[in-house]
């Protein structure tokens, strides 16, 4: 990405609503699987450090290790969170095999020209057993200005992601849109409005809006609790699990 979309994002990431959803949706996942034992998680393309620096409050015995490929990301998360964070690609993770409980990859695959390599070094670094939690844009008749601005090389489908998990290895693979109420608007934003001042879409809307957005993913959350995968939604939450060896 461009260096500012890594600024603005961490000026936004602690308050926006989409940070605040997609990283809920994580910490359930990594919660539902590690409890709260101790257990070593990377962050693979961690950005300006949000979701380590969220979920670390949470759940402190939880020990975090970051990757960025960009200087500029492993500048702002060194300063946001305490963490190891190193500069390196998602496609040659600079860890000994079997070395995490779990990878968290957010909003990265899209980023990646081969991105099933990246997939396969997830899977590596797993230790066995051990859970991979993905989260990429969905839908590609959604590609828009946003995707130009952060620098974007695809949007995926649910059944192109479960393929992708399981050519790296991974099993028990499950996956859901999420961000289903809102899709009405962002499909209004991007596809019939002009492009807005500054690139992407990141950024903290008034107050009432940021309220109203909130309380849309908290009733999505807890659908997907109750009960089950949503089948439309701008993002794809999928989940992936290393072998027992």
């Amino acid at each position: 990405m461009e260096p500012e979309e890594y600024r603005k994002m961490a000026a936004v990431e602690d308050a926006m609503w989409y940070y605040r959803a997609l990283h809920a949706h994580l910490y359930r996942e990594l919660a539902g699987f590690l409890g709260k034992r101790p257990a070593r998680i990377l962050d693979a393309g961690c950005g300006s450090g949000g979701l380590i620096r969220r979920l670390s409050v949470s759940e402190p015995g939880w020990q975090w290790t970051g990757v960025d490929v960009s200087p500029l990301a492993c500048e702002l998360a060194r300063g946001r969170c305490q963490a190891d964070i190193r500069e390196a690609s998602v496609t040659a993770l600079p860890f000994p095999t079997a070395s995490f409980d779990a990878v968290v990859s957010a909003d990265v695959l899209y980023h990646v020209e081969d991105d099933e390599a990246a997939l396969r070094e997830f899977a590596r670094v797993l230790r066995p057993g051990g859970r991979a939690v993905i989260n990429v844009p969905a839908h590609r008749w959604l590609w828009s200005y946003h995707d130009v601005a952060t620098h974007s090389k695809r949007r995926y489908t649910r059944k192109e992601v479960r393929a992708k998990l399981q050519a790296a290895g991974l099993t028990n693979i499950t996956a859901t849109h999420w961000n289903t109420l809102l899709l009405p608007l962002v499909i209004v934003r991007r596809k019939l409005m002009p492009p807005p001042d500054g690139g992407s879409d990141v950024r903290l809307y008034p107050a009432p809006v940021e309220a109203t957005f909130n309380a849309a993913m908290a009733l999505e959350r807890s659908w997907l609790g109750a009960v089950g995968a949503l089948p439309l939604g701008s993002s794809i939450l999928a989940l992936g699990q290393a072998g027992q060896g």
